[in-house]
């Protein structure tokens, strides 16, 4: 899948061991595992393939997020994880969002932030 970040910092974060170190407070091994996440969000060819990996936990956000998603960085007791986005072939945001619809098309996201976003 092809990949777009929100920003230059989002995409540091997700391209750089040392950003990613600095993002978890010195945390290597949430910045190698955020790393491998990145490379198995672009070696799948669609989202569903994401979708299917139960320890990638992908799961749609509610309230001023809806319509995003997110992966856990590590593990779900770990709070951190993967704001996504699935984007169409000409990088729109589908509106509505239905994932089951659309899962087996999705060849694009936007990375949109590495947070504890549960906080």
């Amino acid at each position: 899948m092809k990949i777009i970040y929100a920003s230059d910092k989002v995409e540091l974060q997700c391209t750089s061991l040392k950003a990613a170190t600095k993002l978890f407070g010195g945390d290597k091994k949430l910045a190698v595992s955020l790393l491998a996440r990145i490379n198995a969000i672009e070696n799948a060819d669609v989202i569903k393939d994401i979708i299917s990996m139960p320890p990638f936990h992908f799961h749609n956000l509610h309230g001023k997020m809806e319509g995003l998603f997110a992966i856990d960085v590590c593990t779900r007791r770990d709070k951190w994880r993967i704001i996504i986005c699935p984007l169409d072939e000409e990088e729109h945001v589908f509106d509505p969002c239905h994932i089951d619809e659309i899962s087996t098309i999705v060849r694009i996201v936007e990375i949109r932030e590495v947070s504890a976003h549960y906080e």
